[in-house]
């Protein structure tokens, strides 16, 4: 599995639409996203990353940076996603950093 996160609009999926020498309707196979919301009120991280790793790609937006929200709920469903993000990296075998298209690779490459 190979993990792409990024900041909002970094061009996460286009890099892993490149990546994976696919259509943005095959992308849909092949890749999960956005997959920080779904940490929001998990009860068992472990076994949502571990769901998660079964695809080609994961791909996360990072909504760490910033000001910390005052909302109780909004901080913790920043560190359910933090503590996803970390789970998915583990489990990868590449991980990769997109920043204005710009990928980064912070774990093995990808080989795909």
């Amino acid at each position: 599995m190979i993990f792409i996160t990024g900041p909002l609009y970094s061009g996460k999926r286009e890099y892993a639409r490149l990546l994976l020498g696919c259509t943005r309707e095959e992308l849909a196979q092949r890749a999960v996203w956005d997959v920080q919301e779904l940490a929001a009120g998990c009860g068992d991280l472990a076994a949502l990353a571990q769901q998660l790793a079964r695809n080609e790609v994961v791909i996360a937006t990072e909504v760490g940076g910033g000001v910390v929200p005052v909302d109780k709920n909004e901080r913790a469903a920043r560190e359910a996603a933090g503590r996803l993000g970390c789970l998915l990296a583990q489990r990868a075998d590449a991980v990769v950093r997109v920043f204005c298209g710009i990928p980064v690779y912070l774990k093995g490459a990808p080989n795909t």
